[in-house]
C-alpha cells in the first residue's frame, strides 16, 4: 500500500503534486499562477466540465498529471483518455506512463508488475483490481468506443481543425462523445473536455447545452464585450485581475506569454488570435458574415442550358446529403423547390480569370451563365501558379468546355501581359474568344459582399451541383490545416467586409463573373416567365384549331357568354 505524504491531499493536493512532476519528473520551471489555478478545477471542480484555456498553456501535461495522481489516490480507477487521433491519444497514455517512472519514490509502487499490462497504449498499475479495462488506455474518437467501461474519460482536443472542417464530420464527433455517458461505470463518474477551439463551430460550445460547465482562461485580459460574453465562465482569477484594476490586453500569465510574445502571436491573423488564444468563440460572429450557404439553390446543371425559373425553398427534404460541406453547423445545401418553364439556352456565358503571382495564392476562374435575369454557375477552381503554360492551358481547356463568350481578366497584376500570354493558348485550344481587361479599385472585400449579397439574398445565384464536389476534392493536396481556406466554400461563407480571409482568390473571380452581369440581373425572371406561359397558350390554342376546324366567333356569337365556341 503507497503512503500518500498529506501535503497531496485535500484541495492542494493536486496543485502540490503537479509542482512534484513539473520540478523532479519533467525538468520544467515552477508551474505558472494559471497552471495551478487549472490544476485546482481539474481536481475539485465538477465532474463535468471543460477546460478551455489559451494555446500552449499545457492543458495536457496537466491532464496527464491527473491521471497519475488519480491512480495515486485510488488504484481501483479506469481512466480512459480519447483524442482526435489514435496516436495523439497514446502519446497522452505514455506520457503518463513515462511520469510514473520519473516520479521516483513516489509512484514506484504504482509500476505495473510483469503479469500486467504495460505499454503506453494501455498500462496498469500495480495495486488495481483484476478486471478487463486497464488502469490507464487511450483511444481515437474514431475507435470502437462502445463496450468500453472507465470512472474516468478525459477528452483531449477531440476536434481539430482537420476532423471538424465539414458539418458531416463534426456531427460525427458529437455523435461520438455522446457514448461517453454510457461508458461511465455505474454511479457517476467524470468526463473532462480539454480544449482550444479550433472553429466556429467547435464542439467545445455546444457541451454546456449538455450540462458541462465551461470555465474560460484567455492568454490576456479580453475586450470587455468579450469579458460580458464569457461571463461565469471566465476564470475567477481573471475577473480578480480585472477588479484589481489590470486593463485589457495585460497578459494573464506573463511567465508563459509576456507582452512580446503575445503580440508575435497576433501578427498568425486576427481571428486565429481570437479563437487561440482570447478563446472569443462566440457564435454571434455568424452574425458578421453576409453571405450564406443556406441560401442558395445547388442543382443538377447543364452547361449549355437551364430551365427558366427555380423556386427556393430551405426545407429539410431538399437538403443534398452527399455533398462535403464546410460551412457553419445548420448549414446546407438545398435543391431547388420547383424548375419552371422551359430548357433554354443560356443568354451569354462568361469566365474570369484572377491571375496569380509567386507564392501561396492561386490563380482562380469562374465560369457563370446568364439567363433571365438569374447567374448560373457552371465551374469553380484555382491553379497553383500563375503565368506558367500548364495552367494557362488549362484555363484555356476550360473556356473551350464551356463555350465561353467572353474571357474576363484581373488586370492589376501584370498590366495586361497575363491576357496576352493567354490569347495565343486559346487559338491553340481552338477557341479563341474575346478577352476583356477587368480592374478593380474598391476594396476587394466590400466590392466582392456588394456584389454577391444581393444575388444570394434574392436567391438570383444557382450553383452546379459539381461545382460543390469539385471544390472540396481539387484542394486536397494542399496540408490538411490549410486545404480548408483554399475552398469556395470557406472563403464564401466566412466573407466579411473586413479583410480576415486567409485566402480569397476563388471567391474573388466567383464575384467578377457576377458582377459583369449586375444590370442584367435586374431583370424579372417571372416576367420572362409570365410571356413564355402567353406563348404556350397560344401555341396550344394553335394545335387546337388543326385539330379541330371551324367557325371561331369571339365575344360571345352564336352561343352567348362563352369566349371560344366551335360551330359546325
Amino acid at each position: 500500500m503507497i503512503e500518500i505524504p498529506k501535503q497531496l491531499k485535500g484541495p492542494n493536493g493536486f496543485p502540490n503534486f503537479i509542482h512534484l512532476a513539473w520540478t523532479q519528473a519533467l525538468n520544467l520551471p515552477q508551474p505558472t499562477p494559471v497552471q495551478y489555478d487549472i490544476a485546482r478545477w481539474l481536481a475539485n471542480g465538477p465532474d463535468r466540465q471543460v477546460t478551455m484555456a489559451f494555446r500552449g498553456v499545457g492543458k495536457s501535461f496537466l491532464a496527464s498529471a491527473l491521471v497519475v495522481y488519480s491512480l495515486l489516490l485510488d488504484p481501483s480507477l479506469n481512466i480512459m483518455v480519447v483524442s482526435a487521433s489514435r496516436d495523439r491519444a497514446d502519446d497522452f497514455s505514455g506520457f503518463c506512463f513515462m511520469m510514473m517512472h520519473r516520479l521516483g519514490a513516489l509512484t514506484a509502487g504504482m509500476l505495473p508488475s510483469e503479469d500486467q499490462r504495460s505499454s503506453k497504449i494501455k498500462f496498469d498499475v500495480r495495486e488495481a483490481p483484476p478486471g478487463h479495462a486497464p488502469s490507464v488506455f487511450s483511444l481515437g474518437i474514431n475507435s470502437q468506443l462502445s463496450g468500453q467501461r472507465a470512472d474516468i474519460i478525459i477528452a483531449d482536443d477531440v476536434s481539430t481543425s482537420a476532423n471538424s472542417v465539414s458539418q458531416v464530420m463534426r456531427e460525427k464527433i458529437h455523435t461520438a462523445t455522446r457514448e461517453f455517458t454510457s461508458i461511465l461505470k455505474p454511479g457517476g463518474g467524470r468526463i473532462i473536455y480539454l480544449g482550444t477551439p479550433h472553429t466556429e463551430q467547435d464542439l467545445l460550445h455546444g457541451l454546456p447545452e449538455r450540462g458541462f460547465t465551461t470555465r474560460i482562461w484567455p492568454a490576456e485580459v479580453p475586450p470587455k464585450a468579450l469579458q460580458i460574453k464569457q461571463g461565469s465562465n471566465l476564470a475567477p482569477m481573471i475577473r480578480e485581475q480585472i477588479q484589481d484594476g489590470a486593463t485589457v490586453g495585460t497578459p494573464t500569465d506573463p511567465q508563459r506569454f509576456d507582452e512580446d510574445e503575445l503580440e508575435l502571436k497576433k501578427l498568425e491573423g486576427r481571428s486565429y488570435y481570437a479563437m487561440q488564444f482570447l478563446l472569443d468563440h462566440s457564435l454571434s460572429d455568424q452574425d458578421r458574415y453576409c453571405l450564406k450557404i443556406n441560401h442558395l439553390i445547388v442543382d443538377d446543371l447543364d452547361k449549355e442550358r437551364c430551365y427558366q425559373h427555380y423556386v427556393y425553398a430551405q426545407d429539410p427534404d431538399l437538403r443534398w446529403t452527399d455533398l462535403h460541406n464546410v460551412g457553419f453547423n445548420g448549414d446546407y445545401f438545398h435543391r431547388p423547390f420547383k424548375r419552371e418553364g422551359e430548357m433554354v439556352k443560356y443568354q451569354v456565358i462568361v469566365m474570369s480569370i484572377d491571375p496569380s503571382g509567386k507564392g501561396r495564392d492561386e490563380t482562380s476562374y469562374s465560369v457563370v451563365a446568364h439567363q433571365a435575369g438569374t447567374l448560373f454557375v457552371l465551374d469553380n477552381g484555382g491553379e497553383v501558379g500563375g503565368f506558367e503554360e500548364p495552367v494557362l492551358r488549362k484555363l484555356a481547356q476550360v473556356a473551350k468546355k464551356y463555350k465561353v463568350n467572353a474571357i474576363l481578366v484581373e488586370s492589376n497584376f501584370g498590366m495586361g501581359m497575363f491576357s496576352n500570354l493567354l490569347k495565343p493558348i486559346l487559338i491553340s485550344e481552338g477557341w479563341p474568344c474575346s478577352i476583356e481587361e477587368v480592374r478593380q479599385h474598391r476594396n476587394k472585400m466590400v466590392r466582392i459582399c456588394d456584389t454577391l449579397e444581393p444575388l444570394v439574398g434574392n436567391r438570383k445565384l444557382v450553383f452546379d451541383k459539381g461545382v460543390i464536389e469539385r471544390d472540396w476534392s481539387s484542394t486536397q493536396h494542399y496540408p490538411p490545416d490549410k486545404r480548408v481556406s483554399y475552398t469556395l466554400m470557406h472563403q464564401f461563407s466566412r466573407a466579411t467586409r473586413k479583410p480576415m480571409l486567409r485566402h480569397d482568390d476563388r471567391l474573388d473571380s466567383l464575384a467578377m463573373a457576377c458582377h459583369y452581369w449586375v444590370e442584367s440581373v435586374a431583370i424579372d425572371a417571372q416576367r420572362s416567365l409570365a410571356k413564355f406561359r402567353k406563348r404556350q397558350v397560344d401555341k396550344q390554342l394553335k394545335e387546337y384549331l388543326k385539330v379541330a376546324p371551324g367557325q371561331l366567333i369571339i365575344g360571345g356569337g352564336k352561343s352567348k357568354g362563352t369566349s371560344w365556341i366551335r360551330t359546325r
